[in-house]
């Protein structure tokens, strides 16, 4: 080390040690790393750029407070991460086990795989270390009970038997509606089972028996919690309005999967474009070209027109309330509007290049080009060519530079 590095500072050392980086690399990373204080390192264990290599070498450092930064690093390395879990410091290997990057058995012996005492330990900290134990113990229903509790689709890793039994696919599924993929076909069919996994994950219901995909309380439930669940519902109750109106309250895209008939059913559609007004696009072609169901939805946003029915495309009135919301829907209006002297104006007022879908008549007018090059200077690329030189609208060009 050079002579001014050892001169420094405990104090001027933390703070390189603290702002190094690739970038800012004046001082030697390896100085750092080698320096005498524990401080020193201490702080470089905390800096997020330091390079693996570095990590390695600090993780082998004599004193603690160095090991439990680079536990708690988040880029230490799975290798790294369970040398430091196994450290005779609770600090340092607790540090290990909370870190993302830790995967419990990963590199852990045949022997540890094994041992039920230490894979109790292991699946308490994470449940995929179910995946890597002992077959043996993938039919345990302590440790097992354990890995459901904590993650639901460790469920998947457990033992055929326990895949089986009602109590662990019901501790999974109460975790992870999901889970419910990974029981037992007998258990898709439990409707207690089910009914736990519906309410807390809809999507579930994707994984349930065919019957209960008929059971209404069931359906309810699902697309309470996720609208979307619809789509696996039979057919009765895509035609059965409480549930249907229910679903598109939770998710409005869920009118993609309604029956026709509710599809037409003014409340249903209401409900759904409240959600997000695209789902109008679901909707029956009547709807598309109903005032009020429309003009609500433009209300909502502009981007109703993308959807609307070329009625409701050409009707002065929706059209004004939509592009006030957004005028980026503006291309979306009827020809006869885009001529339209009062549309085209409030279009403008919204942005001057809003002017580039106005009839060609109107880009020659000469009060309408004068808001829009006021709104925005670049709008003067879709002036009619008369207009371009005029010095009014040049002022407020030049003006603008």
């Amino acid at each position: 080390m050079p002579k001014w590095y050892e001169k420094g500072s405990v104090e001027d050392k933390v703070e390189w040690a603290e702002e190094w980086s690739p970038d800012n690399n004046s001082v030697n990373i390896n100085w750092l790393a080698e320096d005498g204080e524990p401080d020193v390192r201490e702080a470089l264990a905390r800096n997020k750029n330091i390079p693996l290599q570095i990590l390695k070498k600090l993780a082998k450092d004599e004193h603690y407070s160095v090991r439990s930064n680079v536990a708690g690093h988040p880029n230490a390395s799975k290798e790294i991460l369970h040398k430091l879990a196994k450290d005779g410091d609770k600090s340092v290997s607790g540090a290990a086990k909370n870190n993302p990057n830790f995967k419990t058995l990963e590199f852990a012996d045949k022997k540890s795989k094994g041992d039920k005492k230490f894979i109790l330990a292991a699946v308490k900290q994470d449940a995929r270390a179910l995946q890597d134990t002992d077959d043996k113990l993938k039919g345990d229903k302590e440790i097992v009970l354990e890995a459901v509790k904590q993650s639901g689709s460790a469920l998947q890793h457990a033992d055929k038997k326990l895949r089986a039994d009602k109590e662990f696919v019901l501790a999974a599924v109460k975790q992870n509606g999901d889970a419910l993929q990974y029981a037992d076909k007998k258990l898709m069919g439990d409707k207690k089972i089910v009914l736990a996994a519906v309410k807390k994950e809809g999507s579930a219901l994707q994984h349930a028996d065919k019957k209960l995909k008929g059971d209404k309380e069931i359906v309810l439930e699902a697309v309470k919690q996720d609208g979307r669940a619809l789509q696996d519902a039979d057919k009765k109750l895509k035609r059965d309005k409480e549930v249907v109106l229910a679903a598109v309250k939770q998710k409005g895209w869920a009118l993609k999967y309604v029956d026709k008939k509710l599809k037409a059913d003014k409340k249903i559609v209401l409900a759904a474009i409240k959600q997000d007004v695209s789902n109008l696009q679901y909707a029956d072609k009547k709807l598309k070209a109903n005032k009020e169901v429309v003009l609500a939805a433009a209300k909502q946003d502009g981007r109703v027109l993308e959807f609307a029915d070329k009625k409701m495309q050409a009707n002065k009135e929706v059209v004004l309330v939509a592009i006030k919301q957004d005028v980026y829907y503006f291309p979306y209006a009827d020809k006869k509007l885009k001529a339209n002297k009062e549309v085209v104006l409030a279009a403008v007022k919204q942005s001057g290049r809003a002017l580039e879908f106005a009839d060609k008549k109107l880009k020659g007018n000469k009060k309408i080009v004068l808001i829009a090059v006021k709104q925005d200077v670049s709008a003067l690329e879709y002036v009619d060519d008369s207009l371009k030189n005029n010095p009014d609208i040049l002022a407020i060009v030049n003006k603008d530079k």
